[in-house]
């Protein structure tokens, strides 16, 4: 069964690669949205197994998006990868993440296959996780 992200950024270039390079392998289905005050409706609407999400957007930073996400009952347990400019790939651990306050960063341009893995590893950790638990 495919895995569900929600790839969130204003550069709809960016969200368009990214899902053109994720589905490529077949094992993703990706839904794009470009608009800060649609993401939690569409998080509603498409019940994704991760959320990609950018820092930088011009209405609403993307803390604020993932503060509401966590607010609301439907979508508070969907983890969240954030991607930003602010971290480059030196930056980033072996693993090509950095965490800060239980959440993950990744360079908004990373290798693709990075980022599968660090995709795959999130998802693999959080559904490890006993219900009630995070």
């Amino acid at each position: 069964m495919k895995k569900r992200i929600l790839v969130v950024d204003d550069e709809r270039d960016f969200t368009n690669l990214l899902k053109l390079g994720l589905e490529a392998h077949g094992y993703y289905e990706v839904q794009e949205e470009n608009e800060a005050e649609n993401v939690r409706a569409a998080a509603r609407t498409f019940d994704p197994d991760l959320i990609l999400l950018d820092i930088m957007m011009p209405d609403q930073d993307g803390s604020e998006v993932a503060a509401a996400l966590k607010a609301d009952a439907v979508t508070r347990d969907v983890p969240i990868i954030f991607l930003t400019a602010l971290v480059s790939e030196e930056d980033a651990k072996a693993d090509g993440a950095c965490s800060s306050g239980g959440n993950t960063f990744l360079p908004k341009h990373i290798r693709l296959d990075r980022l599968m893995h660090c995709i795959d590893e999130k998802i693999h950790r959080h559904h490890a996780v006993p219900a009630g638990a995070h």
